[in-house]
Formats: C-alpha cells, structure tokens, sequence
C-alpha cells in the first residue's frame, strides 16, 4: 500500500515563513500565547488563529504583535525577507 502524500501546507512557502517567525518573536520573548494576547488586548484564540494562519496578520497588526513582544519591527522584516528569500 503507498504511503499517503505529506500534508501540504495552505499558505505559499513565504506565507509559512512569516507565520514561523511570528510564532518566533514571541517564543523569544518569553510569552505564552494566552500573556501575548493580554498584551494585545484580544483573546488567546487570536493570537493562535494569527499564529495557524486561520487569521490573516496585516501589516498595521504586525507592529502591535512587534510592540507587544518588544521587538524591533524592522529585524522582523529583515529577517522576513531573509527567509523568504531562502523559501522561494
């Protein structure tokens, strides 16, 4: 019998490298998802959904999670851009 294919991911390659390094910068920051979502004034079920990619982040959203977790947005994009230069 053959093995089933892998799972493929929903997002594109790129898509999936933004929301590793979001699940990143928080980790970093020491912050459980329920904390980041104190921090950001939404319930855990947010930050998870973001997180998944069953929520899309827009970019004005990505400053707060950068402001929550007291990193410097312009490393997330470079850093962003890094990866995403490596997944495509």
């Amino acid at each position: 019998m053959p093995k089933p294919a892998p799972a493929k991911s929903l997002f594109s390659p790129e898509y999936d490298a933004f929301l590793a390094l979001l699940r990143k910068a928080r980790t970093e920051a020491g912050l459980t998802q329920t904390e980041a979502a104190e921090r950001l004034g939404h319930p855990q079920s947010f930050v998870s959904k973001c997180e998944s990619g069953e929520r899309r982040v827009d970019v004005v959203e990505l400053l707060l999670f950068c402001r929550a977790y007291k990193a410097d947005p312009s490393k997330f994009f470079k850093a962003l851009v890094s990866a995403v230069s490596k997944a495509a």
